[in-house]
């Protein structure tokens, strides 16, 4: 029995619903066999009147395999082009039916989903926030190879098709009718089916209604084709524009824009072919690999709560009390309040406790602005939000998060201070950024109940929650931090204690090699432009003044205070450098009046030219691939170590984090990852020689040494 059922009613229109094997519909073998056998019938149907492509699945269809994609190698392109071929040439045969085709779209159609009813004449979708459709394929390395450029280019032109293709978004069914990637839309499920059959009804005596735009005699693309003087200036611009948001180191969206401009130049089935080329080529690359095997299966894991305790029941939390109305307590009130969470935004006065409100309602009123929200809605979302300078207002939070400036005396005594206003079994979060948070429990009654909860600024915009357990913290509490991450929508990674857990221990080590190359001699421009060459989003001392010299500073004596001093790595040299630059020179960073750069009134900053006098040899000759490979190896091997140590509790964890919190570069998959496409033993060689020539902190961790000698991976 076929995974597609076939069903002709009197009207004598079919109606083949997908119902794969698995839960949901893909583009895989299973797929290729059953569509072949429902076109060859298709083609063979006496008195068809038309079809209607539906799905069993709460998916309207997945998209391509990535199990097939991730297994594709190099000199496998043969193949691939041939299977590639043949997925092509059933949609072609599809959207040549001599009758009107209809997709009832019931839900996530995206990738070859949606290039499948991109063969459609006719694309009825369910007005259903669970519906939604795109070609997202440049966000895992690749592009839409089932004809998704072409046809998309050939629907909408050039100009319009460009956003959807580069930047892969993903519009709900309402936007996609308003968008024009969608024909109609119905209110329920249940009359997609019947309103697909009504639209074939209705085109009977239209012989346009089964031949595609681009198959009609005289087409034109909409907005004209590559050689319209417009869409010319603009296939001009293009790839500069482009190689300066992915800096080269993305060959996909290179890739579909060639395809995207080669489907507005040549004929439809020739533009078809060039596209195949161009998947065949990028599905072997490391890149594909890398972000197929993070921003699809690590992610799935991780979301699906692969890093969750089992057996304990999903609790929500109702009212979380915020400590701190400054930066990152005002962002995790704001949104807490937007998930629904009543919150109580507490500091040491009612007006910093408002000012701190007040920038929750300076983001709303922008989404009402742009039409995402009303000012009832507003409203209500504010009203969730109470400021407070009264430890009686806490009384009953199911969770506290306490968000106060780094010193472990200030968070002591707020933990003893405030830890009874928790209701029965609450959870206490810190917001801290580097301190133990083991020692932090030494104030708590009920150390198994503290967790820290580490956000990243701003709170709003950052998808990322590192979530940390202290040597007591128990099962039921990281649950209970885990379910509040999902609930206010963001990616939980859980690690273990540490000074500086994962992410900042393995940030502070890009900051770090910046500043030794500084010490050294280097061009601090050079530096900072090859950190953004590699693909971090600024260079290392531009981010320096960010954070703060003046903060590293403070921190740096917090630690030694606390008899906690970074253990991991030699720190003398970025000590040496900051304390030069703050005690000697006044230079705290951006947020002091300057820094490394020193900055005008009209937000453009330039070097401070006494950087030069202090630090720069022209005689200085560091190789750049040297440079770049010391920022990037040094965040690698501090991840290992972190996997190593059991900071790090998997790989997924390690290369999520080092995506979405530490701003890894998105061509390496994560910082792990990174080494398995650059073969673990490669990797090994490499930090030998970096470690001969710069230091032994290149040298490589013994897990590498250990994976490399077994021939494994990092799985």
């Amino acid at each position: 029995m076929s995974v597609f059922k076939y069903e002709k009613d009197a009207d004598g229109i079919v109606t083949v619903t997908m119902d794969m094997t698995g839960p949901v519909n893909a583009m895989n073998q299973e797929y290729r066999e059953a569509m072949a056998a429902t076109i060859e019938r298709l083609e063979k149907e006496d008195g068809l009147s038309g079809v209607v492509l539906a799905s069993a699945k709460k998916v309207f269809f997945a998209g391509g395999d990535l199990n097939d994609l991730l297994a594709a190698q190099k000199g496998d392109e043969a193949l691939f082009m041939e299977e590639l071929h043949n997925t092509k040439d059933q949609l072609r045969r599809l959207e040549k039916l001599p009758v009107p085709v209809v997709a009832a779209i019931n839900g996530a159609a995206l990738g070859g989903g949606y290039e499948i009813c991109l063969s459609c004449n006719h694309r009825v979708a369910w007005d259903d926030k669970g519906v939604i459709v795109g070609l997202p394929e440049v966000s895992l390395g690749l592009l839409p190879g089932g004809g998704g450029v072409v046809r998309l280019t050939n629907l909408l032109g050039l100009q319009s098709a460009l956003p959807y293709l580069l930047e892969g978004t993903r519009v709900k069914a309402a936007d996609a009718k308003e968008q024009g990637l969608v024909d109609e839309l119905v209110a329920t499920r249940e009359e997609l089916v019947p309103a697909a059959k009504a639209w074939i009804l209705s085109q009977k005596d239209n012989p346009d209604a089964a031949v595609q735009p681009w198959d009609r005699k005289g087409f034109k693309i909409p907005g004209g084709n590559a050689s319209h003087p417009a869409i010319a200036q603009l296939i001009t611009v293009m790839p500069a524009m482009l190689r300066q948001k992915t800096r080269g180191l993305l060959p996909a969206p290179e890739e579909i824009l060639d395809c995207a401009v080669t489907a507005a130049r040549l004929d439809f089935d020739t533009a078809l072919r060039v596209e195949s080329r161009s998947l065949a080529y990028l599905v072997t690359t490391p890149v594909a690999k890398n972000m197929i095997s993070t921003f699809f299966f690590g992610m799935n894991r991780l979301n699906g709560g692969a890093s969750r305790p089992d057996g304990i029941e999903p609790r929500k939390v109702k009212k979380v009390g915020v400590l701190g109305a400054g930066m990152m307590g005002q962002g995790i009130a704001y949104v807490s309040a937007m998930a629904g969470i009543e919150v109580v935004l507490k500091d040491i006065s009612a007006e910093a406790a408002e000012k701190g409100k007040a920038y929750s309602e300076g983001l709303l009123a922008k989404r009402v602005k742009r039409g995402k929200m009303s000012e009832e809605q507003k409203a209500d979302i504010l009203g969730m939000i109470k400021p407070s300078a009264d430890n009686a207002d806490l009384q009953g939070c199911d969770l506290i998060i306490e968000a106060v400036f780094e010193n472990i005396a200030l968070k002591h005594k707020i933990t003893r201070e405030i830890e009874p206003c928790l209701a029965e079994n609450g959870v206490w979060g810190s917001n801290t950024s580097t301190l133990p948070i083991t020692q932090l429990a030494e104030a708590s009654e009920k150390p198994e109940n503290f967790i820290g909860i580490h956000f990243f600024s701003p709170v709003d915009k950052m998808p990322l929650v590192e979530i940390i357990c202290g040597e007591k913290t128990s099962d039921e509490t990281l649950a209970r931090a885990f379910d509040y991450a999902k609930q206010i929508r963001k990616t939980p990674i859980v690690v273990n204690d540490s000074l500086g857990f994962f992410t900042s221990r393995t940030f502070g080590t890009y900051l770090d090699e910046g500043v030794r190359m500084l010490k050294e001699g280097a061009n601090p421009v050079q530096i900072d432009n090859l950190g953004k060459a590699l693909g971090m989003p600024v260079g290392p001392l531009a981010v320096y003044d960010e954070v703060s010299l003046e903060l590293t500073r403070k921190a740096q004596q917090t630690w030694k205070d606390m008899g906690v001093e970074d253990q991991h790595t030699d720190a003398s040299v970025t000590r040496e450098v900051v304390a030069t630059m703050v005690e000697e020179h006044g230079r705290g960073g951006r947020h002091h009046g300057g820094g490394f750069y020193e900055y005008a009134e009209d937000g453009s900053k330039k070097i401070w030219p006494g950087l030069y006098d202090l630090y720069f040899d022209a005689d200085t000759r560091i190789p750049e691939a040297d440079m770049k490979d010391r920022m990037l190896f040094r965040q690698v091997i501090e991840s290992l170590k972190c996997l190593q140590e059991g900071v790090l509790r998997t790989v997924d964890d390690g290369n999520i984090g080092s995506i979405m919190g530490i701003g890894a570069p998105a061509w390496t998959g994560g910082f792990i990852q990174f080494v398995n496409t650059f073969g673990v033993q490669n990797f090994v060689d490499r930090c030998r020689e970096l470690a001969a020539a710069y230091g032994e902190r290149f040298e490589p961790p013994a897990i590498a040494v250990d994976k490399a000698a077994s021939g494994e991976q990092f799985a």
